[in-house]
């Protein structure tokens, strides 16, 4: 009981002077609340850094139920550079209360940092309802109020935040007559930042233009990949540069929604380019495999994060997606430059460089994201080292890119080279081919004069010895058989200039051949000779080996009829048949006796090996006398 006795003055003390704390912070409220600022003695601009705060973290406070609520300075929160991730996506009311001690209307406007969807102003009216105001702060992220002389006027302005960490809540009021200044100012804060920003595009720039120009000249798909990786690192880099010091909705979208896709879509195209570039398909199947799922896989990332940003409120799953597709690029990167390292081909030796330079980059800029140093230097900036590995990295991969058209020009150039050899090759087998084909023709041509020349020139020798033996006798058998070898060793000679000329290649001229010889042959034999040639035949050249092999057959044809057929009539027929042309040679005599004639017919062995030779079909029957067929397959 003791015990209980001693503490109930200690529990009256604690509890009276928590009471008083309380009250004394319930006036203390009410009081800065009813504080106003004078616009007329604001001179060109004012941080409101106890501006009376409420976020509406729970989402069920509506403009009607935020007036009456309990209000927080701002400099009780201890924001620093960005809103807690909790406020995200939910509404964060300010409250500023103004007055105009001047003579004449005046107007501030009232920037309350960046980024924001959307910037809602109410009035609020003496009896506390609010008044909405028109928006114009869609552009620039800066809401203009318009105070009358001797007016106090009292806003609510709901802040929608857009969809990133990258918020800030310093709001301030300007003077209209300060504002462009201060935009300038604003916006060229960080000149070091921009300019770094601007000299990297310009070099993202050239880089996209010298991939695409090179894609049009080589139609090469690595180039257009690449170009469309440098096009989306540019815009990334670029926009992100214009939009650092500004606010708006535009600002908005691209911090919340366009720098992801730009970044998402890039990693797309560069791992189109990577297969592209290593022809993975072929070489690496198991890596191109991985490489294809990853792409669908940032595939399906773009398509969650725009449904998580456009019809949800779920901040935390959408910025888990964003730092998905970070790891997941950078997962890219570590399993490329481990399998490049196994290969060791100088080709992937580029890109790995390439991927490590930027992952180097990116964990530096995360360590400075998650450690902030301050803005004393460009070389604190976590987005100066995230520019420089993507700048980096797509120079090693137009260095590859470089070092890869050289090879395939190299081997292209051998190529070429072993064509031209070839070419050289062709030609002079082709001109050896020739001077073969000619020393053949002259060996032919020996061939023929040997046979054919010697054996009548031996056959005039001899009968002119015989002659010179006879003395006082009868020389005429001797002299008819000189004179009959004399005319066939001249026949003989004609057809082989005939055949030798190559002016006599044509159908036509065999045809006329043959029909001169034909009927001189048989002159004064009682032979009576005809010859039937068809009209309209084609114009088709004739070599001489063909004409005069064919000649030669039916000369032996001829003379065969003429000692051995008995006949009285011979026809020489030459017309079109389906699949050629055939010539055929027919007499009225006793016939040819097949069964006795391949015995001891070596004539006619020799006869067909000529035509097969020449690729000519040749036959020989027995119908109503003897019918030899000489048929030539073509297309008419």
């Amino acid at each position: 009981m003791m015990y209980v006795y001693k503490m109930e003055p200690l529990k009256k003390f604690v509890f009276t002077f928590l009471l008083i704390i309380a009250v004394f912070c319930a006036r203390a409220q009410q009081a800065y609340s009813n504080l106003y600022i004078d616009v007329a003695n604001i001179n060109d601009s004012v941080l409101l850094a106890h501006c009376p705060v409420f976020a509406d973290t729970l989402s069920g406070i509506d403009i009607t139920q935020a007036a009456p609520v309990s209000w927080t300075p701002l400099s009780a929160y201890k924001i620093k550079s960005q809103l807690p991730k909790k406020w995200v996506t939910k509404m964060v009311y300010l409250q500023i209360s103004l007055q105009n001690s001047g003579t004449r209307t005046d107007t501030v406007f009232l920037y309350p940092g960046f980024t924001y969807n959307r910037i809602t102003t109410y009035q609020l009216t003496d009896t506390g309802k609010p008044l909405l105001l028109p928006d114009m702060s869609r552009a620039d992220g800066y809401q203009p109020f318009f105070i009358p002389p001797g007016a106090r006027h009292v806003y609510v302005v709901a802040l929608k935040p857009a969809k990133t960490i990258y918020n800030s809540l310093a709001p301030q009021l300007i003077k209209s007559h300060y504002v462009e200044h201060y935009k300038k100012f604003n916006y060229y804060k960080s000149t070091e930042q921009q300019a770094v920003g601007y000299l990297f595009s310009g070099i993202l720039i050239m880089m996209f233009f010298f991939s695409f120009t090179n894609y049009v000249l080589s139609y090469k798909k690595e180039f257009l990949y690449n170009s469309c990786y440098a096009g989306c690192m540019f815009l990334l880099i670029v926009f992100t540069t214009y939009f650092e010091r500004q606010a708006g909705v535009w600002r908005s979208f691209f911090s919340s929604y366009a720098a992801f896709i730009l970044l998402a879509v890039g990693t797309i195209f560069y791992i189109a380019f990577t297969r592209k570039f290593l022809n993975t398909r072929a070489y690496y199947p198991k890596l191109d495999k991985l490489f294809k799922w990853e792409q669908w896989w940032v595939f399906v990332i773009i398509l969650s994060f725009t449904f998580f940003n456009f019809f949800t409120d779920n901040y935390s799953l959408q910025f888990a997606l964003e730092n998905l597709m970070k790891i997941t690029a950078l997962i890219i990167g570590v399993i490329y430059i481990i399998f490049s390292l196994t290969q060791r081909n100088r080709l992937m030796n580029y890109l790995a460089i390439g991927n490590s330079i930027l992952i180097l980059c990116s964990i530096i800029s995360f360590y400075i994201l998650f450690h902030p140093m301050g803005r004393k230097s460009i070389f604190v900036s976590a987005f100066f080292y995230y520019q420089l590995g993507i700048v980096g990295e797509i120079i090693f991969f137009l260095l590859g890119l470089t070092y890869k058209n050289r090879v395939e020009l190299i081997n292209k150039i051998k190529e070429q080279e072993a064509l031209k050899r070839d070419t050289e090759k062709q030609s002079y087998e082709t001109k050896l081919a020739v001077l073969n084909a000619k020393q053949k023709e002259r060996n032919r041509i020996s061939a023929d004069m040997h046979d054919e020349l010697g054996a009548g020139i031996t056959a005039i020798r001899l009968y002119s010895e015989l002659a010179k033996n006879k003395k006082d006798k009868d020389l005429t058998p001797e002299i008819e058989k000189i004179s009959y070898s004399a005319n066939e060793l001249l026949n003989n000679m004609n057809a082989i200039i005939w055949a030798m000329s190559n002016n006599n290649d044509s159908l036509e001229n065999m045809v006329a051949y043959i029909r001169s010889y034909s009927q001189e042959y048989f002159e004064n034999t009682g032979v009576n000779c005809k010859i039937n040639i068809e009209e309209g035949l084609p114009d088709i050249v004739v070599s001489g080996e063909i004409r005069k092999n064919v000649f030669l057959v039916v000369k032996e044809t001829l003379n065969n009829i003429l000692k051995h057929a008995q006949a009285t009539e011979v026809a020489i027929t030459l017309t079109r048949v389906p699949g050629g042309l055939s010539l055929f040679v027919q007499d009225n005599g006793i016939g040819i006796e097949l069964d006795k004639v391949r015995r001891f017919g070596n004539g006619l062995k020799n006869m067909k090996k000529r035509m097969e030779d020449m690729g000519i079909q040749f036959t020989i029957e027995n119908k109503n006398g003897t019918l030899v067929t000489l048929h030539y397959a073509m297309v008419l």
